[in-house]
């Protein structure tokens, strides 16, 4: 099912026991009648047909359970405001960040999963990565969700910083009376990507009812998928990439630069060994022994090559998918003392743990001496090894790199409510989270071992050794003159054992357990949360004609500390694969006020159905960055029951985060595409050719070797650079204003029908900017001049221009600017004869998308790339006929560019016009439910029935590479 049976307004935070069906939003709103509720974006109690100023989207239970998505956040993606979230696929393989494998982070408005506050509850849950703020989806447990609500703008005055883009709430059930139990399996059409889930609660009210106590049982498990399951990921032949078209060089204006290309390979590396022995950079064998095909060797294309005996890009990047199991427990209790006094607690404790291989190591013109009797034997009697040889390869037979994840989450929330009179009542909790990882990175090489194996010569008997065991006072690393050993002792005792690259699997064993380790890394995050507030109304004083003022009023402190202690290994440099890590520890505390009005000025009179005004403000001081002040004004008028409209004004802050401030100068590596390079210097903005012009000029280059500057035909240029990245100390908040307007129709001569429209606009400045290494080459050409922050950062090497290092760090220099649309529509009726029949559609249209990296830059407009389609819409309709229901839902999206406009503009044949989009999305999703009896429910479905497929070139969009997917599943309730 699509993400469509969605609310038109905040939902009540109802009660419902877990003998009571789901309802939807719509009808728990009118059961509410006029009881006082709260709802998300707000602090005071309301009456259930108000309608809120700002847009609220809630995804109910039942949407969730028709969806059959085990990882929730797939249904929550198809949420206009939510399309680029980070889900599985994206956190899988080489694609994940470090310590964040299968992590699934929710991102309103494309703004960054940073800047989006998740809560539960309507208090803050505390983060799973250190350093941000940052909350997996995975640590919710899905089957005590009431309802999702996504708010969008004003909600930094209410809840406090992080939610510049927005809010979303996890609302949880309260009030189990009974058992319930669920389980659900499924598999994609391949065999593979399985998911098992399984949840049991069980709770009891006692005390004649005044207390209420429930806990909590939910697994889940999802299949780990290798990058080869699939043929347009796996099969050299039908994996294709965009890239130089050979016909093409130099560059015809009618023909296109880069053409769809299949067996892609990186250039004079191999799985078994590309051995130069005359040293001159071209490989003359495999490590096997046999002659070296180098294929169709593609200028200007990064270093690849068409077939031949080369690696494959096809399977390169490692996992499709993460391996991920989760045990979630909690216990939610409430006693009631007297109307005056209620405690209430909430306490989980999550297991996460996820696995991912990605790629694997590699060399490149790593050498071998003339000594080494390897050499010596592979290549005697058919070429001369006198000068030794340089080996390129990728190293899948000595451990592809993975990282394992265990994550380990409690979060206790306890606290005190009750009536201060008939027009107030407190409120006052406290909050204490704690994530725990242990972040594994399996099969690294220690350096220093590594290369001491590699050396291999004969002893005095004839055996293969290492040199440095019979020669411990000589180098021990004939690439690095000036290596020592720093992790073992050389000599007869070291434990090195010869390590054989020459050939795919025949390594020793044992040699290789002394050169690889599997690297043990930990981080802890904590936070506390002591807040109170008084709410209510003004209504034992005086009443306005539409109501009493509501209010309310409060304060809040917070601390959040976070500490990442990386393995000895790291932080001494040791490993081959990895630079140098330092241990990141930082914290900060905020004391906030805030306070809250809301004026309902006109109700049921002529023309005035509904006139209401609010207003909040919060006032913070960070211990990092000082005093803030937030705020919001909103407003509803309905002249009629049947039209509300609505509209908030509002400016929020989010203060930087601990990585952004606090993160030391660490060693890392990246690929970098130079900007410079003639493939890519028409693809940028109207400056970068003149500034690259200056600044290979700046590097010491003459105008000869300016004109002869190509390091895509050059390999040395293209592996993985050294460089660093690191906190910055200086940075300040950055501030969002924003400001939505819409209207809600309910028309009475429509019974059943919600629809509604609201723009939204948001204008971030101040922005904290933390480019990647490519983004910072690009961005420092394609500012007007070379003066920039960006270019600071970048240096160059003097005699040959390329890109030698680089230093990633967040800066206050950006600004970002989106608007666009929601619309939504249900409408729900029932026939005398067939049965019911629910419709959900929602709607979005995405006006803007722009980024300015530095004040008075080129604006980039990043509407219609990626995960940012002009157009997207999801749909369904819900048929239901004594204990028999089917839904069939569709997701859909418009087509997105695969290139950015200034690269277009500057280079308008880069492809051709088949190829200048993506496709566009269409998920069609079915499920079938029957009710046994009133406790039992079984149900099948499919998403992705039509099984659409990835575009060409792309493994996980506009679509995911599962395919098809089917899935059954059983709910009791008793």
């Amino acid at each position: 099912m699509s993400a469509s049976a969605l609310t038109l307004w905040s939902v009540p935070a109802l009660s419902q026991d877990a003998q009571v069906s789901d309802t939807t939003a719509a009808q728990s709103a009118d059961d509410a009648g006029e009881q006082t509720i709260v709802v998300t974006g707000s602090r005071i109690q309301q009456r259930a047909d108000y309608n809120t100023p700002n847009p609220i989207v809630a995804v109910t239970s039942e949407t969730l359970q028709q969806a059959g998505n085990i990882q929730i956040v797939e249904t929550l993606a198809q949420n206009p405001a939510l399309l680029n979230s980070l889900s599985a696929g994206r956190t899988s393989g080489s694609n994940a960040d470090f310590g964040a494998v299968g992590v699934q982070l929710l991102d309103l408005r494309g703004l960054g999963e940073n800047r989006t506050l998740t809560l539960v509850n309507g208090r803050r849950h505390v983060s799973s990565l250190a350093g941000t703020a940052a909350v997996d989806v995975n640590s919710i447990p899905t089957d005590l969700i009431e309802s999702v609500d996504v708010l969008t703008g004003g909600a930094s005055a209410i809840y406090g910083a992080d939610g510049v883009s927005g809010v979303v709430n996890f609302r949880l059930k309260r009030d189990f009376e009974g058992l319930m139990a669920s389980g659900q399996i499924g598999i994609s059409s391949e065999g593979d990507a399985g998911q098992r889930f399984g949840s049991v609660t069980y709770g009891r009210n006692f005390a004649d009812g005044r207390g209420n106590i429930a806990v909590s049982y939910e697994f889940r498990d999802i299949d780990r998928v290798r990058g080869t399951a699939r043929d347009f990921s796996g099969d050299p032949r039908k994996t294709f990439g965009l890239v130089r078209n050979q016909n093409d060089i130099p560059d015809n204006p009618n023909v296109p630069d880069r053409i769809p290309t299949n067996d892609l390979r990186y250039a004079d590396s191999s799985i078994d060994g590309a051995v130069d022995l005359d040293l001159d950079g071209i490989p003359d064998f495999t490590g096997s022994g046999t002659r070296y095909r180098r294929g169709r060797l593609l200028a200007s294309a990064g270093g690849l090559t068409q077939g031949g005996d080369s690696t494959p890009l096809a399977g390169y990047q490692g996992d499709l998918q993460a391996a991920n199991r989760v045990h979630n427990v909690n216990v939610l209790a409430h006693y009631d003392f007297s109307d005056a006094v209620s405690f209430y607690v909430e306490g989980k404790y999550v297991k996460n743990r996820t696995f991912t291989l990605a790629q694997p190591s590699f060399d490149f013109f790593t050498y071998l001496t003339p000594e080494n009797p390897y050499l010596q034997d592979r290549y005697a009697g058919i070429a001369d090894t006198s000068s030794g040889a340089l080996i390129s390869r990728d190293n899948y037979d000595l451990g592809v790199r993975g990282e394992r994840n265990d994550r380990e989450t409690i979060r206790l929330v306890a606290g005190f409510e009750g009536q201060i009179s008939d027009h107030a009542r407190y409120d006052v909790s406290y909050v204490f989270g704690q994530t725990k990882s242990t972040i594994l990175l399996t099969d690294y090489r220690i350096a220093d071992r590594y290369f001491a194996a590699l050396d291999a010569v004969r002893d005095g008997a004839g055996n293969v050794v290492c040199r440095s065991t019979i020669d411990p006072t000589g180098n021990i690393d004939p690439n690095n003159f000036d290596a020592p050993a720093t992790t073992f002792t050389p000599g007869a005792n070291s434990g090195c054992l010869p390590l054989n690259l020459l050939g795919n699997g025949v390594r020793n064993q044992a040699a290789l357990d002394w050169v690889n380790a599997d690297i043990t890394n930990r981080a802890r995050i904590r936070q506390h949360v002591v807040s109170g507030a008084i709410s209510g109304d003004f209504g034992q004083f005086f009443e306005l004609p539409g109501g009493p003022v509501g209010f309310a009023i409060g304060g809040e402190y917070r601390k959040e500390t976070s500490s990442f202690t990386p393995d000895q290994l790291l932080q001494q440099g040791a490993l081959a694969d990895f630079s140098l890590q330092l241990p990141e520890q930082g914290e900060f505390d905020v004391k906030e006020a805030f306070a809250e009005l809301q004026v309902p000025v006109l109700r049921d009179m002529p023309f005035a159905h509904n006139l209401s005004f609010g207003a909040a403000i919060r006032l913070s001081d960070y211990s990092t960055v000082g005093k803030t002040t937030t705020w919001k004004v909103d407003g509803t008028y309905a002249p009629i029951p049947d039209v509300t409209f609505r509209g908030t004004w509002s400016e929020a802050v989010r203060a930087p985060n601990i990585t952004e401030l606090f993160a030391p100068r660490n060693g890392g590596f990246s690929f970098i595409s130079d900007p410079c390079d003639p493939v890519f210097i028409t693809e940028g903005t109207q400056f970068r050719a003149a500034n690259c012009q200056a600044t290979l000029t700046a590097a010491g280059l003459t105008p000869a070797q300016i004109l002869a500057f190509n390091p895509e035909n050059d390999p040395t240029a293209t592996v993985s650079l050294p460089g660093f990245s690191g906190g910055n100390r200086n940075l300040r908040e950055e501030t969002a204003r924003t400001w939505t307007a819409g209207v809600v129709l309910r028309p009475s001569f429509i019974p059943g029908l919600v629809a509604s429209f609201d723009w939204w606009d948001i204008k971030l400045d101040n922005a904290i900017n933390t480019p990647t290494a490519q983004d910072l080459a690009e961005l420092c050409v394609d500012q007007p001049d070379l003066n920039n922050v960006f270019c600071q950062n970048v240096t160059r090497d003097g005699s040959t221009g390329y890109i030698s290092s680089y230093f990633v760090q967040p800066v206050n220099v950006a600004n970002f600017r989106t608007a666009g649309a929601d619309f939504k529509l249900n409408y729900s009726f029932r026939t005398d004869n067939f049965g019911s029949f629910s419709i959900g559609f929602v709607g979005g249209y995405l006006d803007r998308l722009e980024f300015i990296p530095t004040p008075g830059a080129q604006v980039d407009i990043d509407r219609e790339e990626a995960y940012s389609p002009k157009w997207n819409a999801t749909g369904d309709i819900t048929w239901k006929m004594d204990n028999f229901s089917i839904n069939y839902g569709i997701s859909w999206f418009s087509k997105t560019r695969r290139f950015e406009l200034e690269t277009l503009a500057a280079n308008p044949d880069l492809v051709a016009p088949e190829y200048l989009y993506f496709k566009e999305r269409w998920q069609h999703d079915m499920q079938i439910g029957f009710d046994v009896n009133d406790k039992f429910r079984f149900y099948i479905g499919g998403n992705n029935i039509w099984n659409q497929k990835p575009d060409i070139a792309s493994l996980n969009y506009p679509i995911s590479y599962v395919g098809r997917y089917l899935y059954a599943g059983a709910r009791v309730k008793m």
